[in-house]
């Protein structure tokens, strides 16, 4: 099981490399992980007002589920606390949560059906995404109990009219397939501006379930490919680590 140092330091990078991606929305979105321990879960958040190449391993803040903040002395995001904490209570398996406003994810966020399957990518999401209706700014506590039917168990989110979300095991799971989430909804708004052109060919369903179980089976890669954006961020910058 990873250490808090270890927690702190790979959730600071996700935010390093979300920043390098272009996936800010100034000083909104954030990403989550639940601490080890017994008791009442806590998790790690990135304290309201910083951008995300500013935050680092000690920067980030510890909130119980009743939205305290038990370490560190500044504010958490309200609309944020309401969203991941929902995920942390429903999903024993939802070590962490990562939400953007990324431009794609919101552009398919605001199509009524949603990801199509188009492409390879979006294969790996068939059948594993959940819908949540948009309810406005997410500061009413009481939908967290709706945020946590609508997620189900599955590894991602759209939330409509709003962002993307997913969860995973480890910081490296949900990272990467927060990345792939929203390469698939690149895709789908590049593949938009293509239809006036030329017909669409969407994935035929059992092509879909296929490939995903095809993907599925090689989940483990994942991180490989987190150790690799880490060798990319330390090339740039280890300033995350402190």
């Amino acid at each position: 099981m990873a250490t808090e140092r270890e927690l702190r330091q790979d959730l600071a990078a996700a935010y390093r490399l979300a920043a390098l991606f272009g996936w800010e929305d100034t000083l909104y979105t954030h990403f989550s992980v639940r601490l080890p321990g017994d008791g009442e879960p806590r998790f790690l958040i990135n304290p309201f007002g910083m951008m995300f190449d500013e935050v680092t391993a000690s920067n980030l803040i510890v909130v119980d589920m009743q939205g305290k903040v038990v370490e560190g002395s500044a504010p958490a995001n309200s609309a944020g606390f309401t969203i991941h904490s929902a995920v942390h209570m429903a999903r024993e398996d939802a070590h962490c949560v990562i939400h953007t406003h990324t431009l794609p994810g919101m552009a398919v966020a605001a199509c009524q059906d949603g990801l199509l399957q188009l492409n390879q990518i979006s294969t790996e999401f068939y059948r594993r995404v959940g819908y949540h209706p948009y309810e406005g700014v997410a500061f009413d506590l009481d939908e967290r109990a709706r945020i946590q039917r609508s997620l189900g168990d599955n590894i991602a989110m759209i939330l409509q009219s709003h962002g993307l979300l997913s969860v995973g095991r480890t910081v490296a799971d949900a990272f990467c397939i927060m990345y792939y989430l929203n390469r698939a909804c690149e895709i789908q708004m590049a593949t938009a501006q293509l239809a006036p052109l030329s017909p669409i060919h969407l994935i035929p369903a059992h092509l879909s379930q296929h490939a995903c179980e095809q993907l599925m089976g090689v989940e483990h890669e994942r991180q490989q490919v987190w150790q690799a954006w880490l060798r990319r961020l330390n090339r740039l910058d280890t300033a995350y680590k402190e």
